[in-house]
Protein backbone atom coordinates (compact mmCIF):
# COMPACT_ATOMS: atom_id res chain seq x y z
CA UNK A 1 0.00 0.00 0.00
CA UNK A 2 1.23 3.37 -1.24
CA UNK A 3 0.88 5.77 1.42
CA UNK A 4 -0.92 9.13 1.50
CA UNK A 5 -0.21 11.32 4.84
CA UNK A 6 2.87 12.84 3.71
CA UNK A 7 0.97 14.56 0.95
CA UNK A 8 -1.71 15.88 2.73
CA UNK A 9 0.26 16.86 5.92
CA UNK A 10 2.68 19.00 3.52
CA UNK A 11 -0.15 20.31 1.67
CA UNK A 12 -1.91 21.43 5.17
CA UNK A 13 1.54 22.72 6.55
CA UNK A 14 2.43 24.39 3.28
CA UNK A 15 -0.54 26.29 3.20
CA UNK A 16 -0.51 27.40 6.75
CA UNK A 17 3.28 28.32 6.73
CA UNK A 18 2.93 30.18 3.80
CA UNK A 19 -0.80 31.46 3.98
CA UNK A 20 -0.47 31.21 0.21
CA UNK A 21 -2.36 28.90 -2.56
CA UNK A 22 1.77 28.17 -4.05
CA UNK A 23 2.69 27.08 -0.19
CA UNK A 24 0.08 24.49 -0.89
CA UNK A 25 1.72 23.05 -3.80
CA UNK A 26 5.23 23.29 -2.14
CA UNK A 27 3.98 21.38 0.89
CA UNK A 28 2.42 19.14 -1.76
CA UNK A 29 5.55 18.19 -3.73
CA UNK A 30 7.66 18.04 -0.06
CA UNK A 31 4.95 15.48 1.05
CA UNK A 32 5.48 13.41 -2.04
CA UNK A 33 8.71 13.19 -1.53
CA UNK A 34 8.06 11.77 1.92
CA UNK A 35 5.81 9.60 0.72
CA UNK A 36 8.06 8.16 -2.20
CA UNK A 37 10.83 7.41 0.29
CA UNK A 38 13.40 9.84 -1.45
CA UNK A 39 13.96 11.44 2.24
CA UNK A 40 14.40 7.89 3.69
CA UNK A 41 17.92 6.91 5.02
CA UNK A 42 19.97 5.33 2.58
CA UNK A 43 20.80 2.30 4.53
CA UNK A 44 16.87 1.52 4.83
CA UNK A 45 17.41 1.97 1.41
CA UNK A 46 20.26 -0.73 0.90
CA UNK A 47 18.10 -2.87 2.93
CA UNK A 48 15.00 -2.67 0.24
CA UNK A 49 17.49 -3.52 -2.27
CA UNK A 50 17.26 -7.00 -1.42
CA UNK A 51 14.52 -7.18 0.03
CA UNK A 52 14.61 -7.21 3.41
CA UNK A 53 13.68 -5.67 6.97
CA UNK A 54 16.07 -3.54 8.59
CA UNK A 55 16.45 -5.77 11.47
CA UNK A 56 17.62 -8.62 9.56
CA UNK A 57 20.55 -10.22 10.56
CA UNK A 58 24.24 -10.87 8.93
CA UNK A 59 23.44 -14.21 7.87
CA UNK A 60 20.06 -13.68 6.05
CA UNK A 61 21.72 -10.45 4.07
CA UNK A 62 24.81 -12.88 3.28
CA UNK A 63 22.11 -15.31 1.72
CA UNK A 64 20.23 -12.83 -0.27
CA UNK A 65 23.05 -10.99 -1.35
CA UNK A 66 24.63 -14.49 -2.87
CA UNK A 67 21.40 -15.55 -4.03
CA UNK A 68 20.68 -12.36 -6.13
CA UNK A 69 24.18 -11.52 -7.22
CA UNK A 70 24.46 -15.17 -8.62
CA UNK A 71 20.99 -14.47 -10.39
CA UNK A 72 22.38 -11.03 -11.94
CA UNK A 73 25.93 -11.55 -12.09
CA UNK A 74 27.31 -10.12 -15.88
CA UNK A 75 29.35 -13.92 -16.47
CA UNK A 76 25.92 -15.62 -16.17
CA UNK A 77 24.18 -13.72 -19.24
CA UNK A 78 27.19 -13.50 -21.37
CA UNK A 79 25.25 -14.68 -23.91
CA UNK A 80 22.19 -12.77 -23.90
CA UNK A 81 21.09 -9.61 -25.86
CA UNK A 82 23.30 -6.80 -25.11
CA UNK A 83 20.32 -4.73 -23.18
CA UNK A 84 20.03 -7.45 -20.79
CA UNK A 85 23.40 -7.90 -20.11
CA UNK A 86 23.75 -4.27 -19.56
CA UNK A 87 20.70 -4.45 -16.66
CA UNK A 88 22.44 -7.35 -15.17
CA UNK A 89 25.98 -4.84 -14.90
CA UNK A 90 23.80 -2.35 -13.38
CA UNK A 91 22.30 -4.57 -10.94
CA UNK A 92 25.28 -6.40 -9.83
CA UNK A 93 26.85 -3.27 -9.26
CA UNK A 94 23.60 -2.15 -7.22
CA UNK A 95 23.62 -5.32 -5.24
CA UNK A 96 27.95 -4.77 -4.85
CA UNK A 97 27.37 -1.14 -3.24
CA UNK A 98 24.47 -2.06 -1.22
CA UNK A 99 26.42 -5.45 0.35
CA UNK A 100 29.37 -3.30 1.26
CA UNK A 101 27.52 -0.85 3.02
CA UNK A 102 25.69 -2.87 4.95
CA UNK A 103 29.15 -4.86 5.96
CA UNK A 104 30.95 -1.79 6.83
CA UNK A 105 27.93 -0.41 8.80
CA UNK A 106 27.41 -3.52 10.95
CA UNK A 107 30.85 -4.24 11.40
CA UNK A 108 31.95 -0.70 12.03
CA UNK A 109 35.05 -0.42 9.76
CA UNK A 110 36.00 0.11 6.21
CA UNK A 111 36.28 -3.03 4.20
CA UNK A 112 39.69 -2.82 2.12
CA UNK A 113 39.16 -2.47 -1.25
CA UNK A 114 40.55 -4.63 -3.76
Amino acid sequence: MQRWYGKLLGFIAGWLLLRHPAGGVIGLVIGHAFDAGWLAPRQQKDYGVFGLSPDATQTEIDQAYRRLISQYHPDRVAGAAPELRAQAESRAAELNAAYDRLRRGRDGRKRPRR
